[in-house]
């Protein structure tokens, strides 16, 4: 397996909310914030993920996924989109703060509060990785993002 262009590892799993960290290529570059992790895998099958998932409030399943720039009709503009995700469509990497912004997308940070389950610096993030992955498809190189977990932070993890 190529090492994956990014890699998210969910660290902090809240009631509501999972935080993550984001490396860029093998270098730290700045955290997450998604949805509720209801332990979903990508080797899962579409029927077992939507038998678990609520809808706007699940972290799409961990795995690894292909990640290319499309038009998104929703924000009108260029934008990441995660390929192949099951039970999932239109998982984009964007701007926001909290999981209310999520809906099962990735927001990315350069900083987060762990107490309040919130990143900042968002649009800052995604102006950066928007710029890094349109040089690399520029290029003809494949994008991919490996999701994961923390295997510390999951067996702790407070269960609703």
């Amino acid at each position: 397996m190529t090492a994956p262009t990014l890699h998210l590892t969910r660290d902090v799993f809240g009631a509501e909310a999972t935080l993550g960290t984001l490396r860029w290529q093998g270098l730290d570059f700045g955290f997450t914030v998604e949805d509720e992790d209801r332990g979903l895998d990508a080797d899962m099958t579409p029927a077992e993920v939507l038998a678990i998932k609520v809808a706007h409030e699940t972290a799409i399943p961990a795995g690894m996924y292909a990640v290319k720039t499309t038009h998104s009709p929703k924000y009108g503009r260029l934008m990441p989109v995660l390929l192949g995700v099951p039970g999932f469509r239109g998982v984009r990497i964007h701007s926001g703060n909290d999981e209310a912004d999520t809906s099962g997308c990735i927001v990315p940070g350069l900083l987060r509060n762990m107490d309040a389950m919130t990143v900042r610096k968002s649009r800052a993030a995604c102006t950066w990785l928007y710029e890094q992955i349109a040089v690399l498809e520029a290029g003809g190189h494949e994008v991919t993002i490996l999701i994961d977990r923390d295997p510390a932070a999951w067996a702790t993890r407070v269960h609703p």
